[in-house]
């Protein structure tokens, strides 16, 4: 995970877990409100990136043997930024399926993983700390 992906995972992870951030500090509430415009297109990027990332990690598992540890880290991501990203783009990721199916299936799958939002929010920022941690830890080492 590199700076971009650790920052992008935080922000998600921020929008995905706001609810539970502005309970716990109401300030907070004025700089979120300022990426909620952006939710959207953040999600359905992320959506996709997330996708992409799961499969990659999944087609490169004998990478495993290098080090267990990131290549869990690089799988958690991608189905942190799978989930929240399909939770907060599916408005987007809707106006560009045109098959109802695809659409019933989609919303069945953000039924499911909604009641999951805040927690994985909260993922999402740790496993974002954690790769700007692991980032500093790799170059001292």
């Amino acid at each position: 995970m590199g700076w971009l992906a650790a920052v992008w995972i935080i922000v998600l992870g921020i929008l995905g877990a706001s609810h539970l951030i502005i309970a716990r500090k109401p300030e907070a509430k004025e700089l979120i409100a300022k990426l909620a415009p952006y939710q959207g297109w953040i999600g359905a990027i992320s959506a996709v990136w997330g996708a992409w990332i799961t499969v990659w990690t999944l087609i490169h598992v004998s990478w495993m043997h290098y080090s267990v540890l990131w290549w869990f880290t690089i799988l958690a991501e991608g189905l942190i930024l799978l989930a929240l990203g399909l939770i907060l783009g599916a408005g987007v990721i809707k106006s560009f399926v045109k098959q109802p199916q695809a659409v019933a299936k989609m919303d069945m799958a953000v039924a499911k993983l909604m009641p999951l939002q805040g927690m994985f929010g909260l993922v999402g920022i740790g496993l974002g700390v954690w790769g700007i941690a692991a980032i500093f830890i790799c170059r001292a080492g």
